[in-house]
């Protein structure tokens, strides 16, 4: 808990200061120091500020800065004291934190924070009862917990070392936009726990793209007590920029130069032990596929984070030094800082000198938050005479001054550490010839769409056999099931219900990891950057950035996180209008529905073709929509093409099984979640009133799904559907999967699907399912209708959802509803009614 969270009386024991070096220098002068105990004696009437009794003396503080300092109640430390107690009597006290190859443990179910710590046995362990011994103890213990920020550009490894450290599995990817989401995981060292949070990756800290206003908000916002700077050490340059940004932030700072076993192949030269004292940051060496320099990067972390204990500071390289961006920009930084320091009420927050800089680039973002200070007009008065002067006199906007400094500090540093491109191997070589041939100007399109086929066409024929598999599998569950059980509604819901519902979404798992597993790669050897490369212009023509073609080739697996990876385009406009295309990309949920189909109405050598055009026609009408949005709806400008092409790198098999691994494992899930409810739902309301004396086709029409069915069965009359084909569509709006469940129920009653005997891969697959539907007036045109209906109508509410979190905005979502469902509808009826003329 925090200091302004005691009440008047209570007392407790300081665990930490948060907040930026200036802040926590000011405050441990001052005595707030771990370990010590603290008491609140007094409120004042508006309950700002607060008198505490510390060190023998008594002291006010802001309710803001008060804010900044954790501390451990009486309660809190009595209830530490029982689970260590308890812990001893089950003699289950291990010491933690030691892994037998890299000294780093993750056991996310132990607790180690108290393993360094000899604890007084007590009988009674009650907040009455507690010593302040055993207080002081639970504080220190409290106290070895550290919150630590990863923070870099984007594919320099922070995903890697967040994995290695804490043995999460997070998505690991050869391009830029991959960690798009706060992930959080916890590891343990030398008696320390670590709570890590892996950062999306952000090439600066202004508020130029979303992903880099998020990472400047967390770290403000969350105040880590280390933040772990991740360099790419063979673009040590570009690297170094975000580096001069924290350190403008004065934040607690290690930095790693990873991939360092590369750079020495290479035969590149630097003195990281002079860049160190340069910059006022320890430079870690490390490699983190093979943990090189990781138990060195902890160790610098526990010191950098005990430096404001009575020992003093163990790090002396650590140490907060200004960049030096020359007379003019100094001068007009100061002058900003003078007014801004005339409010202690952001002091604890926000170091100035960091204001300053941030106001002198024209910070919207920083310009908001400063809204409610007391003296703004004073503030944004100087900055803008400082802006003019500066601008005066550098001949170039602030904001380029400022970015031309930094980069000649970073030049300067690298300079004085004797930094030296090798010539001994030219790790690129291979990069430089693939790219040649993959990204040139006549093959480069011919490749991208050959490798496009071939991985739809593995997925639809290899994919095949254990799909074969798993449906004679399913096939003879259902059997025994409905010979072994009486009839009655149990044996109902089990056969035609969870096992013809849940079964005809599971036969396509050998699929969906065949497609992730192409989608893998592609990410994993840094193809997908190249697509976006090649895909610029036409991704312009469509009045899109390049950045905006890797969301669209990720809507392939699964639009959610799609939606999400939209952050990494820069212009809100691009950003926005890729949203709300991205459902016409046929994710992987759609997959069962268009094997279900064109399995029952094609013949096997059409299917490929079949299948293709249904991704043509998401990816034409997706640059037709687009044209339409950038044009008519979504207002702004784009921003300039300006992408990272990481070097090629073969994914390890490790990571292509573990990512395919995931995606499967989720689609899995959802069969025992969101799929098996639905199931059961839609067999109940199909299966209810239930009437012995009426047959099959009978009791289906006088279901209440049935009714259902029949009530808006006139809106789909234009394409040719059923009253069973408008009830899975309904279904569908939650999750696509249930669509093909939703068939699977119904047509299960009618013994065509699910108890299928002649489920194979020849021709006479989906014998019965063929039979049922086209006595239902179901033709081989309608049912591709259909399929396009799939293809365009509702997103599921998951991608609803998303482009709400995205967009800010309930009306982007909504807006995505409607108009994609509008869109199925005209385009499916359209298509039938023409089709119809020659069919």
């Amino acid at each position: 808990m925090r200091l302004s969270q005691l009440k008047t009386g209570e007392r407790g024991v300081i665990v930490k200061v948060l907040g930026h070096g200036g802040f926590r220098k000011r405050i441990v002068e001052m005595g707030f120091i771990k370990g010590k105990m603290i008491e609140v004696l007094l409120n004042a009437p508006l309950k700002d500020p607060v008198k505490y009794k510390l060190l023998g003396y008594e002291i006010s503080l802001r309710h803001d800065e008060a804010e900044m300092i954790e501390v451990i109640s009486v309660e809190e430390a009595a209830e530490i004291e029982r689970k260590q107690h308890k812990m001893e009597e089950d003699q289950s006290t291990e010491l933690l934190g030691i892994d037998q190859q890299q000294n780093i443990a993750h056991k996310p179910n132990s607790n180690p924070s108290f393993t360094s710590y000899s604890h007084t046995s007590a009988i009674s362990l009650s907040a009455d009862t507690l010593t302040d011994n055993q207080l002081r103890e639970a504080a220190l213990a409290k106290h070895r917990i550290i919150n630590v920020a990863l923070v870099g550009n984007p594919n320099c490894g922070k995903t890697t070392l967040f994995n290695f450290a804490s043995g999460a599995h997070e998505r690991v990817g050869n391009y830029s936009g991959v960690t798009v989401d706060a992930k959080e995981g916890t590891a343990y060292f030398n008696g320390y726990e670590f709570h890590l949070i892996d950062l999306p990756g952000t090439y600066s800290l202004s508020a130029y793209s979303p992903e880099e206003l998020y990472v400047r908000k967390q770290i403000i916002d969350k105040t880590p007590d280390v933040v772990i700077n991740v360099l790419d050490a063979s673009n040590l340059e570009r690297n170094l920029y975000l580096t001069t940004q924290l350190i403008d932030m004065n934040l607690r700072m290690v930095c790693a130069l990873n991939m360092f076993d590369e750079f020495e192949q290479r035969g590149d030269k630097l003195d990281y032990h002079q860049l160190s004292q340069l910059f006022g940051v320890p430079m870690i060496p490390t490699a983190f596929k093979t943990g090189r320099g990781v138990q060195d990067l902890f160790h610098n972390i526990i010191d950098l984070y005990e430096e404001d204990s009575l020992q003093g500071m163990q790090n002396k390289v650590a140490r907060h030094i200004h960049i030096n961006h020359g007379q003019y920009i100094e001068k007009a930084i100061e002058s900003i800082k003078t007014p801004l320091e005339h409010n202690p009420e952001i002091r604890h927050k926000y170091h100035t000198r960091y204001l300053a800089i941030k106001l002198l680039e024209k910070d919207s973002e920083t310009q908001t938050a400063l809204a409610t200070l007391k003296n703004i007009d004073e503030i944004i008065t100087t900055r803008n005479k400082a802006v003019a002067q500066l601008e005066a006199d550098v001949k170039e906007d602030s904001e380029t001054a400022l970015m031309d400094a930094k980069y000649g500090f970073i030049h300067g540093a690298l300079k004085e550490a004797g930094f030296k491109e090798g010539t001994a191997l030219d790790t690129y070589r291979i990069t430089h010839i693939l790219d040649a041939i993959i990204t040139h100007k006549y093959l480069g399109f011919p490749i991208f769409f050959f490798f496009l086929y071939i991985m739809f066409q593995i997925t639809f024929t290899i994919g095949q056999y254990p799909m074969d598999w798993i449906e004679q599998s399913i096939t003879w569950l259902g059997q025994w099931v409905s010979t072994t059980l009486p009839n009655g509604p149990v044996k109902a819901m089990l056969v035609n219900g969870i096992i013809g519902g849940v079964g005809a979404v599971i036969v396509f798992l050998p699929q969906i990891l065949i497609l992730y597993f192409f989608i893998s790669f592609m990410e994993d050897s840094g193809y997908m950057a190249r697509a976006a490369f090649i895909m610029d212009k036409l991704m312009h023509k469509m009045g899109l950035h390049g950045k905006s073609f890797i969301p669209l080739i990720m809507g392939f697996g699964c639009n959610v996180p799609a939606v999400m990876a939209t952050r990494t385009i820069e212009s809100r406009r691009s950003r926005l209008i890729t949203m709300l295309i991205l459902p016409m990309m046929s994710c992987s949920a759609r997959l069962p529905i268009y094997i279900m189909i064109t399995g029952t109405f094609f013949a096997l050598e059409y299917r490929s073709t079949i299948m293709i055009s249904l991704y043509v026609v998401g990816i034409l009408m997706s640059v037709v929509i687009s044209n339409i949005l950038g044009h008519f709806v979504v207002k702004g400008n784009d921003t300039p093409f300006v992408m990272e092409l990481p070097p090629y790198r073969f994914p390890t098999k490790k990571a292509i099984t573990r990512h395919t691994w995931e995606k499967g494992k989720q689609y899995l899930q959802k069969m025992g979640g969101i799929i098996l409810v639905a199931s059961v739902v839609v067999w109940a309301l199909g299966y209810f009133p239930h009437h012995n004396e009426l047959n099959v086709q009978q009791q289906q029409e006088q279901s209440y799904i049935g009714r259902i069915g029949k009530t808006i069965e006139p809106m789909f009359r234009p394409q040719g559907f059923d009253w069973k084909l408008d009830v899975s569509l309904l279904a569908g709006v939650g999750a696509k999967e249930i669509v093909a469940s939703t068939m699977g129920v119904l047509y299960a009653g009618d013994d065509s699907f699910a108890n299928d005997d002649n489920y194979s891969g020849n021709t006479e697959k989906y014998t019965h399912l063929r039979r049922q539907m086209l006595s239902d007036g179901i033709s081989p045109l309608s049912a591709y209708c259909y399929l396009l209906f799939v293809l365009l109508y509702f997103p599921c509410i998951a991608t609803i959802a998303a482009i709400k979190n995205e967009s800010g905005s309930w009306r982007w979502a909504l807006f995505a509803a409607f108009y994609t469902t509008a869109l199925a509808w005209i385009v499916s009826a359209t298509v039938y009614q023409v089709g119809s003329l020659f069919l």
